[in-house]
């Protein structure tokens, strides 16, 4: 039998792949592009015959990708590996599988990404107050920080939800009822600076769009309609990029820098759970890996020994 270089073996894959299995142009060209470079690699060790690779290699390579590509991106071609030699020894090509005992590498979870108090300031000024949707804008990304809720949920809701929590006879110590995931609902406390946006709203702005429509929704659009999640990110995106520019942002990021923050300025974790409204604390806890750089900054200011 001649021996089955690399090349061979990961052409006769990607055929495999294609034809066999219908695979999508999209993941065939990343599986192409893994593969070419993992074989590249064994060729600068002087390997080219699918016979010689040895776990050892296949380690050699996932350390050498770690240096330089994210983890999700090491742990792909560690399975575009595994497939490879999997496939190589189901079809008779090759006499074993060095990547058997091959585990693709853990990812850690992904920290959420939450603005600096500064960030937030800025991107909290930035609707124009002279304009209705200026106004409206202001009163939903002071909402949005002011209670951490989902976008989701702040768009559901009615004006009459709200009444009671502005104006001159408003109760302080009133919170807001919201809907979550699975219809689970909370209530959490409403800032003055929410209350006193939403009442702006209410009063000197809502007037303009709602008078085209008769949604009882609180947060309406030119039409007269129930504002949508994806106008209402397409504003707060704009924003963005004004006052907060080359900031990552998505439609979780008020929500993550409440949480952060509240952590930072002491509150206790399971508090920080009720008032996001997670099934389980283990949810909530990812944010405080999120202050670790607040714990450190603390810890070198204030312990004798830091230095």
């Amino acid at each position: 039998m001649v021996a089955l270089g690399i090349d061979g073996l990961v052409t006769n894959f990607l055929d495999h792949l294609q034809v066999e299995r219908g695979m999508s142009p999209h993941t065939l060209s990343a599986y192409r592009r893994d593969l070419t470079r993992y074989g590249e690699f064994l060729a600068d060790r002087g390997i080219v015959e699918a016979d010689r690779v040895t776990p050892a290699d296949i380690t050699a390579y996932a350390v050498t990708l770690g240096e330089r590509l994210a983890p999700a991106s090491v742990a792909r071609a560690t399975v575009a590996i595994r497939s490879l030699h999997r496939f190589g020894i189901e079809e008779g090509l090759t006499a074993g599988d060095p990547a058997v005992d091959i585990k693709p590498a853990r990812q850690g979870k992904r920290l959420p990404k939450a603005l600096s108090l500064d960030q937030v300031q800025a991107l909290l000024a930035a609707p124009d107050p002279t304009m209705p949707e200026g106004v409206r804008d202001a009163a939903l990304l002071e909402l949005l920080y002011g209670t951490g809720a989902r976008i989701s949920e702040v768009l559901d809701l009615d004006v009459d939800d709200v009444l009671s929590l502005v104006g001159a006879d408003a109760d302080p110590a009133a919170g807001l009822r919201l809907i979550g995931k699975g219809d689970k609902e909370r209530i959490v406390p409403l800032g003055s600076y929410a209350r006193a946006a939403i009442d702006a709203w209410l009063v000197r702005g809502r007037e303009h769009f709602a008078i085209r429509g008769s949604t009882p929704a609180l947060f309406v659009n030119a039409r007269g309609g129930r504002l949508s999640r994806q106008s209402a990110w397409a504003r707060i995106t704009a924003y963005a990029e004004t006052a907060v520019p080359g900031v990552e942002l998505s439609p979780h990021t008020l929500r993550h820098s409440y949480a952060t923050h509240l952590l930072d300025g002491g509150a206790d974790v399971r508090v920080v759970q009720e008032l996001l409204g997670h099934a389980s604390v283990t949810t909530t806890q990812i944010y405080t890996m999120v202050t670790v750089d607040h714990l450190r900054e603390t810890y070198l200011t204030a312990h004798p020994r830091a230095y």
